[in-house]
């Protein structure tokens, strides 16, 4: 450096960074690329949409940064997970419990699946408590009784000595997001917790999510097969389509100018609020391809109405089209496009 100069400050790591992530499952019938080569980073106090069809690999991803699959031999992995710089897929299975709950958290589909049917709803808060913060029993009862009542949940203490059976679908997936709070992770995953929820608790529980993440300054990855609810609430949006990231960009960005057919298709497939009862959704044509046998070139070309020869040779990239930071893989995007004769 010449005189008078300073060296310039390191910049942080990103809270969380995927990097060319492979997760395949040995089966009988071959190998399925349930993630294929994802990449992607996620800043403290950001909320990262990951929307897809069933199937798109969404879940397999998230239990890949967790690491909660099986560890027999069935599932092999390729690339790096790195959290606040640290990568996560080196870690013994012991050190990824003590990331697990108070680093990262994650929220299920199916409240019943994590919580304990059996034990009531303040001993499951409050032994989380304990073992990831140190509190005393009496200072762990206060706390729950206050993560109880910071969901939406009223009179918290007749709550604490109630059992999971007892309380709705909304108000098990509240307790469910108070337990995972309890750790104070910076990372919350939330899979799909709205699925089984009416409309209306889903923006409750939405609501609910956002609220929090601002208020702790959390990251959160949120998943979901419907667009419509992640356009409502992400800062990002990732859309996954076998196994692949297929469009990526800030939320506004997609809303005003979605590049990719397969994102449009999902658009239009959401059920609207406006709509009358029983009418006919709109749905996808055709099925997403087999993981254990993927044709070349662009993973949805056998559904997409745009498509061309080259669509089924050679596979697109994810790419930016510009410096917006809007990145897709489509050869032939969504901008001045007609459908193929």
């Amino acid at each position: 450096m010449s005189a008078g100069t300073t060296d310039a400050p390191a910049a942080s790591p990103a809270l969380l960074e995927v990097v060319d992530l492979h997760t395949h499952f040995r089966t009988p019938r071959g190998v399925a690329r349930a993630v294929d080569g994802i990449s992607f980073k996620l800043e403290r106090g950001r909320m990262l949409g990951i929307v897809g069809e069933s199937g798109s690999g969404k879940s397999v991803l998230s239990r890949t940064i967790i690491d909660i699959l099986p560890h027999d031999g069935s599932v092999l992995y390729q690339g790096r997970v790195l959290f606040e710089g640290r990568d996560l897929r080196t870690l013994s299975r012991r050190q990824m419990r003590d990331v697990r709950g108070r680093d990262i958290a994650m929220v299920f589909q199916d409240p019943m699946s994590s919580l304990n049917p059996v034990k009531k709803i303040g001993p499951q808060i409050t032994e989380v408590l304990k073992k990831r913060r140190g509190f005393s029993s009496a200072d762990a009862r206060t706390q729950a009784s206050n993560l109880v009542a910071s969901v939406g949940i009223p009179d918290p203490e007749q709550q604490l000595g109630r059992y999971p059976m007892h309380l709705s679908g909304g108000m098990r997936q509240r307790v469910a997001i108070a337990i995972a709070l309890a750790g104070e992770p910076k990372l919350l995953i939330a899979d799909e917790p709205t699925t089984a929820l009416d409309v209306s608790v889903q923006a409750q529980i939405m609501s609910l999510l956002r609220r929090i993440q601002k208020e702790r300054n959390m990251a959160v990855i949120f998943i979901s097969h419907n667009l419509g609810i992640i356009a409502g609430y992400a800062d990002d949006v990732a859309v996954m389509y076998a196994g692949q990231i297929v469009e990526y960009c800030e939320t506004q960005s997609l809303l005003k100018n979605m590049r990719m057919p397969y994102t449009e298709d999902l658009k239009n497939s959401a059920p609207e609020l406006s709509a009358r009862p029983h009418s006919r959704l709109t749905a996808i044509p055709g099925l997403p391809p087999n993981l254990l046998d993927i044709p070349p070139g662009c993973r949805f070309h056998q559904r997409c109405r745009y498509a061309r020869k080259k669509c089924e040779t050679a596979m697109p990239t994810l790419a930016s089209g510009g410096d917006d930071g809007h990145f897709y893989a489509c050869w032939y995007p969504l901008a001045n496009q007609e459908a193929k004769p």
